[in-house]
């Protein structure tokens, strides 16, 4: 049974953490975030560390603190630091570009992909064939970056497509006469 519950999660400076029965409020220089804790998990406040408790001795209840000590830690992370996702093109004639909350993509269709950027998350483009997404949620971040790469995942045979920055992608040797 995991353990990770256990730890305390630390509070740096410049992050408030309001705690009004089970609705927990996140703030810090990047934005703010809130979440709503399960019925079977509670948190305590003790100087500048969050520790997360189980209500009762279920395995439910452990599971969920486990759950909720990492999504606590992932929002006072996110609203300190932030989280960032790099994604890579790799084909020839393969664009990026990001032009307010929207990305076009050139990607070998016949026609422009052109993706519309959720609210919370920026989209940068250093070069034509990088794109870097960013935000202070980190499944927000995930999810972004996992759907641009849903539109031309990289390929076995020559490995085109859209790719995470050090993605490995196992090549296939092609069909011989």
């Amino acid at each position: 049974m995991s353990r990770i519950a256990n730890n305390p999660v630390p509070v740096p400076s410049g992050v408030e953490v309001t705690i009004d029965g089970p609705d927990l409020k996140v703030k810090g220089t990047k934005g703010a975030l809130q979440l709503t804790l399960h019925g079977l998990v509670t948190i305590v406040r003790e100087e500048d560390l969050l520790l997360l408790k189980a209500v009762g001795p279920t395995q439910q209840a452990t599971a969920l603190a486990g759950t909720f000590r990492s999504l606590v830690s992932n929002m006072v992370q996110g609203v300190s630091e932030g989280y960032q996702k790099q994604l890579e093109l790799q084909g020839v004639g393969y664009r990026a570009q990001a032009q307010g909350a929207k990305l076009n993509l050139t990607l070998g269709f016949s026609h422009p992909v052109v993706f519309q950027v959720p609210e919370g998350i920026e989209i940068e483009t250093p070069t034509q064939t990088q794109i870097i997404v960013k935000g202070i949620d980190k499944q927000k971040v995930g999810q972004v970056s996992a759907e641009i790469r849903a539109f031309r995942p990289p390929e076995p045979y020559k490995g085109k497509g859209v790719r995470y920055a050090n993605e490995y992608v196992k090549r296939k040797e092609a069909k011989k006469k």
